[in-house]
């Protein structure tokens, strides 16, 4: 009997030893009750407890962690229906804090995840859902992170993976997008076909541009050269005339001095005369146009006996020198 009680007590003993000591894991916390009051926060490595009066009551890890958020319905303020989840990343950062402060602490935090969703969620319209995503994970995370630091918690960071709205939802946005996708599309022919009209335009016009300056250009070199032909007509004839008068200064020199030393002068220059009466009158009877001559009889009748008075003389062989002379007078140059 006395070998059993020994027996007893050295495991007692053993029991006791063994379970006074405590291995606590890398980033791993546990707290210690004693006699049902909270005692002590064992630390990672070796710790010793009171064998059978110090019991470990809640042992969790510090590391961060991953909570998955299931996905919830949820009502915009245009009144869509939306199924929405997200993920959580969080830590605890006071175990004493995290195992008295809240009951069931992982469903505490799920729940205010998805209070705090509904709530922004209720905030916005079903565009700005898809638009501003990263603002509510922001406004999740602000929030969150203040409701849970009571409890010991910090929320690192809050990331929404699914916006699914309803089918029907889903059916009109569809539908919406394929009219807008329309819309652009015929903005964009639109606004090519304006921007080809445009361009059209300004092509005729610059054609008509150019057009109009070769014109210009055709018209000034067109008056430079008929004021270049009349100036050149002009000077031609300003040369001819003078060549002309040249001429009848000539003859009339000639005639001055043939009256002068000729006997029958008077005759001849009767005769030149008569005759370019008569060429003069030849000249506008040729004409096409309609002319009527007047001429004197008295001044006919002397022509006419000047002339034969010439004719007389020539044919008795009395040639004057004034008829040699004036046979050698272009008869041109010397039309009075």
């Amino acid at each position: 009997m006395g070998q059993f009680l020994t027996l007893v007590f050295l495991a007692l003993i053993g029991s006791g030893v063994a379970g006074s000591v405590k291995i606590v894991k890398e980033k791993e916390e546990y707290l210690i009750e004693s006699l049902g009051s909270y005692k002590k926060k064992l630390e990672p490595g070796l710790n010793f407890v009171v064998p059978f009066i110090d019991k470990i009551v809640y042992k969790e890890t510090i590391r961060e962690k991953v909570l998955d958020i299931p996905a919830q319905s949820c009502i915009t303020r245009d009144n869509v229906s939306i199924s929405v989840d997200a993920v959580v990343y969080w830590r605890i950062m006071d175990m004493y804090k995290a195992y008295y402060k809240v009951e069931n602490l992982r469903d505490a935090i799920v729940n205010m995840v998805l209070t705090q969703i509904r709530a922004e969620m209720g905030k916005l319209e079903l565009d700005q859902t898809f638009t501003a995503r990263t603002e509510i994970n922001e406004i999740l995370l602000r929030e969150l992170d203040l409701a849970t630091d009571p409890w010991g918690v910090k929320v690192t960071r809050v990331e929404l993976r699914d916006i699914v709205p309803s089918k029907a939802v889903q059916d009109s946005m569809e539908l919406q997008m394929a009219a807008e996708r329309k819309k652009r599309a015929a903005i964009l022919t639109s606004e090519g076909e304006r921007d080809s009209a445009i361009n059209s335009a300004k092509g005729k016009a610059q054609a008509r541009i150019l057009e109009a300056e070769a014109m210009k250009q055709a018209a000034i070199l067109e008056a430079e050269a008929q004021k270049e032909a009349i100036v050149l007509t002009a000077e031609a004839q300003r040369q001819q005339q003078v060549l002309k008068a040249q001429a009848t200064a000539r003859a009339m020199e000639i005639v001055t001095e043939k009256l002068k030393s000729g006997s029958n002068a008077r005759e001849a220059l009767q005769f030149l005369l008569a005759q370019n009466y008569l060429d003069m009158g030849k000249e506008i009877g040729s004409s096409q146009s309609s002319k009527v001559m007047f001429m004197d009889p008295r001044s006919m009748i002397s022509t006419i006996e000047g002339m034969r008075s010439v004719i007389t003389g020539n044919s008795n062989g009395d040639y004057s020198p004034l008829e040699l002379d004036l046979d050698n007078i272009d008869k041109k140059d010397a039309k009075f």
